[in-house]
């Protein structure tokens, strides 16, 4: 099954999207895209990218959204949000992602998010990505929202990739959004 990403948060706001991106510029177009139906669909956004893509990220938005519609993006600093703690700990990111969608939560506002995972070296101790994406699938169905998850692909080995296939029930892949065969979701396992 394969659905357009704008169709497919629409029909349904518990969607937890592996995205592996080849290049920068692929990247810019895919995340402000993201951004941009986001807005137009009335949904905040939260950005979880780094200082240093960030504002080529708003340099394209300016292009397409207004200053009103430019405060629905809550951009927060991907480093901050993954090693809050000093290392990458999954509760303590899991606590720090409790604390920036709280506010949606108890408001009842419709949000989604966007999330770029980047370390300098995947030398990361990789069962902690599988646990963290397995806490987040959780999150997504528990606060009903849309979450893509986006990772350079050419930096992945096969065994994360493998991992990000088995946490992630979607798969963006150009602009489609792919079901991914290898899902297991918490109640399987």
């Amino acid at each position: 099954m394969i659905s357009n990403m704008h169709q497919l948060f629409e029909e349904k706001r518990n969607v937890h999207v592996l995205y592996s991106y080849e290049g920068m510029k692929q990247y810019i177009e895919q995340v402000v895209k993201f951004i941009h139906q986001g807005i137009l669909a009335g949904d905040f956004v939260i950005l979880i990218e780094n200082d240093r893509i960030y504002p080529m990220i708003q340099r394209e938005l300016f292009k397409h959204l207004n200053k009103d519609q430019l405060e629905f993006v809550h951009h927060v600093n991907n480093f901050d949000f993954y090693f809050s703690s000093g290392s990458y700990h999954p509760p303590a990111i899991t606590d720090y992602f409790h604390n920036i969608v709280q506010p949606y939560v108890d408001n009842e506002i419709f949000f989604r998010s966007w999330a770029h995972v980047e370390w300098a070296s995947m030398e990361e101790p990789l069962h902690l990505i599988e646990d963290f994406e397995k806490i987040v699938d959780e999150a997504v169905h528990t606060f009903s929202f849309p979450l893509i998850c986006a990772y350079e692909g050419n930096k992945m080995p096969d065994y994360l990739t493998n991992i990000l296939m088995e946490t992630h029930p979607y798969v963006l892949y150009k602009d489609d959004i792919i079901i991914s065969e290898q899902y297991q979701s918490l109640k399987d396992v």
